[in-house]
């Protein structure tokens, strides 16, 4: 009889909040991206709540937006991931430390280079967030007026992978024998030359660093298409996602963890852990009107504009405070998109403006209510094998932070489906992964 499954919760740390409106509801740190004493504080909350990780996204361009948004998008500023999770190594002892890092944009010595030493400096807790950049504004931030097209992008990034785990490969796990009395520091038969060639990169290795504590650190995949799916069933060791409802994520669950058995993998030595904005209040209600307050803090001009872009058609003259009208008219743009938007306005009864302000600030996959409504809703997911946890959005910060870790944790813990306390010391260890044999060296 297997042993019944327990949520995996990773904090997406950067920015803070995917709320566009975060840093304007009251109370919230409006500079919590880019301060280092509140970021330091955050991570020791949630290591102090047994969260297995503190994600840091990224990105590489600041004009991806049109100006009018851009000025009030608390994005534009925020620390270097591997700069600040090295900070965050020392300050913390258990909580996995996950970056983001472009395969389009950087090279795999810089990047196998990078995680080796963030694995070593944290002792096994570091997780390498596998990108191709989708963003066609960073392309001119590195020598290039085109941005690398879609499949090339993959094809590379598959190929880089190769190469990154095999320079992580480059020494034997006993390879430094450190011997005072015969003055051999390594013995030079566990080291390995890559001499990688290949139709996108050329790299010659070895890795000038031991190989990392977690023997590779853990791979982390975000990609939905097509090749970003096959990407992930052949690499990856935690799929990043973003499903909108629980049927979706059931379909897409079993697509990913079916092409991982297809390609020989254990489907248990692969996570999925959907991006989820949880909002926690003393009752349903309160938990809603939670929301409808953070939705007001996006500004109308910048919320409009992604409504009309949800729903395929100019909204912009609609009476912003009352109901969506019947007869907007049908457009080319996505049917499926359009019905998810009017339904939503059906069942929650917004305002033309409350939609927008929804759509502009975060419409992705959201639990609202209680402590004990929310956890029977992740309790569920789990249960139906629509992912094996989640990776959890803040509200705002540091109050919709602490609504999870000290009221939604405890009840999770309450329940059985999450750790009391960390098991481990790796973040492999506390997602239940294996360590990587050196494929160089038996």
């Amino acid at each position: 009889m297997s042993e019944p499954k327990s949520l995996h919760l990773t904090a997406f740390m950067r920015p803070v909040s995917l709320h566009t409106g975060a840093w304007r509801y009251p109370g919230a740190y409006p500079d919590a991206n880019f301060n280092l004493a509140h970021l330091k504080s955050f991570i020791q909350k949630l290591e102090a709540a047994k969260f297995d990780a503190f994600f840091m996204a990224d990105h590489l361009a600041v004009l991806n937006m049109p100006v009018e948004a851009l000025k009030r998008s608390h994005t534009v500023t925020s620390f270097e991931p591997f700069t600040l999770l090295s900070a965050l190594s020392v300050v913390t002892e258990k909580i996995g430390l996950a970056a983001t890092a472009s395969t389009t944009y950087d090279e795999p010595y810089h990047i196998a280079r990078r995680f080796a030493s963030l694995d070593h400096l944290s002792n096994g807790r570091a997780a390498w967030n596998i990108v191709t950049t989708g963003n066609p504004e960073s392309s001119k931030n590195f020598g290039r007026d085109e941005h690398v097209e879609h499949s090339e992008r993959y094809k590379r990034a598959k190929e880089f992978y190769t190469v990154v785990t095999g320079l992580w490969d480059s020494f034997a796990d006993d390879a430094f024998i450190r011997d005072r009395e015969s003055g051999t520091y390594f013995d030079p038969e566990k080291l390995h030359v890559l001499n990688h060639k290949g139709d996108e990169l050329s790299v010659k290795g070895p890795l000038n660093i031991a190989r990392p504590v977690q023997g590779w650190p853990v791979i982390v995949q975000a990609g939905q298409s097509e090749p970003g799916r096959q990407l992930a069933a052949e690499t990856a060791e935690v799929v990043f996602c973003s499903p909108r409802d629980l049927e979706s994520a059931k379909a897409l669950y079993a697509d990913i963890k079916g092409r991982a058995t297809a390609a020989g993998r254990d489907r248990n030595h692969l996570k999925i852990l959907p991006a989820a904005l949880i909002i926690v209040g003393d009752t349903v209600e309160d938990a809603k009107a939670k929301r409808l307050k953070l939705d007001s803090f996006v500004h109308y001009d910048s919320a409009i504009a992604s409504l009309s872009i949800a729903l395929g058609s100019d909204v912009s003259g609609f009476d912003p405070d009352g109901p969506l009208p019947a007869d907007i008219p049908e457009t080319n743009a996505s049917k499926t998109s359009r019905a998810g938007v009017i339904k939503l306005a059906e069942d929650e009864k917004l305002t033309v403006r409350q939609l927008a302000q929804r759509y502009g600030g975060y419409s992705g996959l959201a639990f609202v209510g209680t402590p004990e409504t929310i956890a029977d809703e992740l309790n569920t997911w789990l249960a139906e094998d629509a992912s094996d946890g989640f990776t959890v959005v803040f509200p705002f910060l540091p109050q919709g932070l602490d609504d999870v870790t000290q009221r939604l944790v405890p009840e999770l813990q309450r329940r059985g489906i999450f750790r009391q306390d960390y098991e481990g010391t790796t973040l492999r260890e506390h997602l239940g992964l294996p360590r990587p044999k050196n494929q160089f060296f038996s």
